[in-house]
């Protein structure tokens, strides 16, 4: 059904994403982490000497007791085009006193929120790491158990020859291994904090803009860039680039599934659970709801993985236009990636397999199956061309 957003909706419930992830987009979660590294850059501008200790001291004191009006800053967001002018207004407002003028000093709206970015990221890509490995492994037990497990391999949609279960199970684990091991490469770039002010230049801190930058890093627990990256958006692209591998490769898992569940091959079922996609009218169903959701998860970080490479033209020193395309991009490709690892790992946990019915299919074959071993055994008594026409 039509809704002004698919993945928090509620009459879609897990759908499209999951509760971890919207709790940690949500706005709340958001304005949080904003707040955090506010209280962040007055600690390190402090200990750079760019401005003075009693005010980052009361910074940081007033951040942790601030409750921000949510309605207000979105008020503000439709005026300035970002939230954080009307937060530091009501942040200042919240610190009082002398220690309010050093509140946001030097920094500009796209350092606190691309800041906020990583953050957001780096807890994601720890929740993925997690989803990966404990998929992995409960793959690896069933490729195991089914090392032995004869079936039809089928290319191109036609039967061709007999493999075994097990294989295909090895072969939808294995790109989610490469998929954990690109993390690390990948957080290296990517985890990196923004700072540079209105254009990039630190100018506002002087010959202390380098020091500080370098203090705000150590504050977060983020690596130190060697410049600002406000145009350079490489890494987050390179970001939604993972994120639609590892859907890609989960969508394969799914549409297998479902290929093998069809009623007239019957060789797989998502689950046992007698209600788990039940039909409105059709008592004897049982969708595949997971694989499907696999698929079109899958589909649509594919097609916004392009709308994230449009949006590393940036123009000049800062923009609003490339910059506002990531917003409406990469969150929903973060709650698909979630969802899709949920959904996948429901798969997993309750995969029922019909051994029977996958050994009835190939004898149903009357043998076509085994025509290439068949010519390779021949082949040992006449020419092989010979063989494949006999």
């Amino acid at each position: 059904p039509m809704t002004g957003d698919p993945f928090t909706a509620a009459l879609h419930g897990d759908l499209f994403s999951t509760s971890e992830m919207r709790t940690l987009l949500g706005d709340g979660a958001r304005v949080a982490a904003m707040v955090r590294v506010e209280a962040a850059l007055a600690r390190a501008e402090a200990a750079a000497g760019g401005i003075p200790a009693d005010a980052a001291a009361a910074i940081s004191a007033a951040a942790a007791s601030f409750a921000p009006d949510l309605a207000a800053i979105g008020a503000g967001s439709d005026t300035a085009g970002v939230p954080i002018p009307a937060l530091v207004a009501q942040l200042r407002r919240h610190v009082g006193g002398d220690a309010a003028a050093w509140v946001h000093w030097g920094a500009t709206s796209q350092d606190i929120i691309d800041t906020v970015l990583v953050l957001t990221l780096r807890e994601a890509l720890v929740l993925f790491e997690c989803r990966l490995e404990t998929l992995a492994e409960r793959l690896a037990t069933l490729a195991r158990g089914h090392r032995d497990t004869v079936m039809l391999a089928r290319t191109r949609l036609q039967q061709a020859a007999p493999t075994s279960f097990g294989l295909k199970l090895a072969g939808w684990r294995a790109p989610l291994v490469d998929h954990r091991a690109r993390l690390a490469a990948l957080r290296q770039r990517l985890l990196q904090v923004q700072f540079g002010g209105a254009a990039g230049t630190l100018a506002p801190l002087g010959d202390r803009g380098i020091a500080v930058l370098e203090a705000l890093a150590g504050e977060l627990d983020l690596a130190a860039p060697a410049l600002p990256w406000h145009t350079r958006r490489d890494t987050l692209a390179e970001c939604a680039g993972w994120l639609s591998l590892v859907t890609g490769s989960l969508g394969k898992l799914g549409f297998d599934v479902g290929l093998m569940a069809q009623s007239e091959i019957g060789e797989l079922r998502e689950s046992g659970d007698a209600g788990r996609g039940g039909s409105s009218t059709l008592p004897q169903k049982a969708n595949p709801v997971s694989s499907e959701m696999l698929v079109t998860l899958a589909r649509h970080n594919a097609g916004a993985l392009a709308a994230m490479h449009q949006a590393l033209l940036h123009e000049n020193e800062r923009s609003g236009m490339a910059w506002s395309l990531e917003w409406l991009t990469l969150p929903g490709m973060l709650m698909a990636t979630d969802a899709a690892l949920v959904h996948a790992q429901r798969i997993a946990d309750g995969l029922v397999v019909d051994a029977a019915r996958m050994r009835a299919n190939i004898e149903a074959s009357g043998g076509l199956v085994l025509a290439e071993a068949a010519s390779f055994a021949l082949a040992a008594h006449m020419p092989r061309p010979a063989a494949q026409a006999l």
